[in-house]
């Protein structure tokens, strides 16, 4: 599965690249050497970073299905006992 961004995302992510690149280790990138950055970013790294939002996604997931099961016990009615 490839992750894709719409062109204005990638605009966005190249800004972003050059404009830290330049603050922070004083080098400036040209577009085209920012856009290698980014791929290279998105295909080595980018699946650590989707992988940890699809573990806090399940987790977040399995915590309120606990809820909600909790809620529905909390639903039951116990039925009155036989008079003998």
């Amino acid at each position: 599965m490839t992750i894709t961004f719409n062109k204005e995302e990638k605009v966005d992510l190249i800004n972003r690249l050059q404009s830290y690149c330049e603050v922070e280790l004083d080098r400036q990138l040209g577009t085209f050497e920012a856009q290698f950055l980014l791929d290279f970013i998105s295909e080595t790294m980018g699946p650590f970073y989707y992988n940890r939002g699809i573990y806090d996604a399940q987790a977040l997931l399995q915590e309120q299905l606990e809820n909600v099961g909790e809620s529905i016990y909390q639903l039951e009615k116990i039925p009155p006992k036989l008079k003998r």
